[in-house]
This record gives C-alpha cells, structure tokens and sequence, in this order.
C-alpha cells in the first residue's frame, strides 16, 4: 500500500461522517446514508434491521459505498469510492469495539441514545444493530490532482482476509 495514499484516504475517513451505501437484493438496487466512525479501514454504523438497506444486507453483503461533500466545482471533488461486505457485528467483544469507535467520533450521540431518560432516542438504540463495512477495494478521487484522478488504494491479502472476518 502506498503510505502516502493511505495516509489520505484515513485523514478522509477520519474527517467525514456519512456515507452512502449501495446494496442490492434481487437486481433491485438500493442506496442509503448513514453516520459512520472508522477504525483504520473498517466502517462501523448502526441501523434498524428492518431497515430496506439492512434488509439487502441480510440477503446479499456485498456492499459499494461513497464518502464525499456537495461539491459546487468539479475541480474540487474529493471522495473516496469502494467496494466490499458488511458483516453484522455480533460478539460481544465486537460489538464493545463498534460501540467505543463510534462513541469517539460522536460521543454526544452515544450519550444520548444509551441514557434512558433520553424517552424515544433510547428505545430507538434498544432496537438497532452495529454493522461493519469491510472493503475490499478502495479508491481516492482527488480532482485537484488532476481531472477524473482516482486512485486505488491496494490492500495486502492479509489486510483483505482480517477484514471480511470482522
């Protein structure tokens, strides 16, 4: 992997907060936001499983997904595009992990949807599930570089095999 290039695509991870997911259950395609945190390359989100991109996920993990802002200038565009599974997290251990990743990046979120007084907000989170985007490919788009410059980040085997096993 190029150093340099993963340093971006984290720094980018780090700095954003929603992406958008691309699912697909019987050629039906369908795509939804949702608030992420990241751990190095993982993508952990929480959703409703009776969510229609929940409910995709069930049926067909494979998963495409975008990162970017609203650009009003095609030379600014930067976002990051990839492609991999999302596993349901699980054990206990995993979801601890996906509960303290998240509760760093939001940690007012976490706050208000785990304390009971919070009414609606608390019983909401009683009900979702933690997900983990583990990609498989990765590209950086950065037209300040260059018109349509898109790179993609090269994962190692094992980075791919630690990945989808969550």
């Amino acid at each position: 992997m190029s150093d340099e290039l993963k340093k971006q695509v984290l720094s980018y991870l780090e700095s954003h907060n929603t992406m958008t997911l691309g699912t697909c259950f019987q050629d039906v395609p369908w795509a939804a936001t949702v608030f992420y945190a990241s751990d190095g390359l993982k993508l952990y989100f929480f959703s409703a499983p009776d969510s229609r991109h929940c409910q995709n996920l069930a049926a067909n993990p494979r998963v495409a997904a975008t990162i970017q802002e609203d650009y009003k200038n095609w030379q600014q565009i930067k976002g990051i595009q990839l492609e991999g599974r999302v596993i349901l997290v699980d054990s206990l251990a995993e979801k601890a992990k996906a509960m303290a990743v998240y509760a760093r990046k939001y940690p007012e979120v976490i706050k208000l949807f785990t304390n009971p007084s919070s009414g609606v907000f608390y019983k909401a989170f009683l009900k979702v599930k933690f997900y983990c985007v583990a990609p498989e490919k990765v590209f950086y788009i950065d037209n300040a570089q260059g018109f349509g410059k898109r790179q993609e980040l090269v994962m190692a085997e094992q980075t791919k095999r630690v990945s989808s096993r969550v």
